[in-house]
């Protein structure tokens, strides 16, 4: 568990591989109630004008969420996450997030932590803030 007194603006977080995979991608928009065809069928993506299915930004979302929230432990609160996309995830890419806390409220005992995520073939996929209160 992560406690507010033991972090400090500049800390980074431990980076995480993520293998993005079919199941991850359709697992994710099914999760999220996001049936839009291009994140289940390949065809309808590749008339789209990508090779394959890809990763919805509500998945996205839930990544970056859970990268901070594990690092923070159980007692934490995730207050707000502000995520911008950029290249798509697709099946058989591996997406590395990283983390660094960019600010700290003593008034609220939250942090702000800026993640990112790129895949290793096209490079960014997001980029953002997540406000985390931590126990104290």
């Amino acid at each position: 568990m992560t406690k507010f007194a033991d972090v400090q603006v500049g800390d980074k977080l431990a980076s995480q591989e993520v293998p993005i995979t079919s199941g991850l991608i359709v697992g994710g928009a099914v999760a999220s109630r996001d049936f839009t065809a291009v994140h289940h069928d390949k065809k309808v993506a590749q008339a789209a004008g990508l090779p394959d299915i890809f990763m919805n930004i509500l998945t996205s979302n839930g990544l970056m969420g859970s990268y901070v929230t594990n690092w923070a432990g159980p007692d934490a609160t995730v207050k707000k996450i502000d995520l911008k996309l950029g290249a798509p995830n697709l099946p058989g890419f591996i997406m590395t997030l990283v983390g660094e806390i960019k600010a700290k409220d003593d008034a609220s005992g939250t942090v702000d932590i800026e993640v990112t995520g790129e895949n290793n073939v096209w490079g960014m996929h997001m980029a953002g803030t997540v406000k985390i209160q931590l126990p104290q």
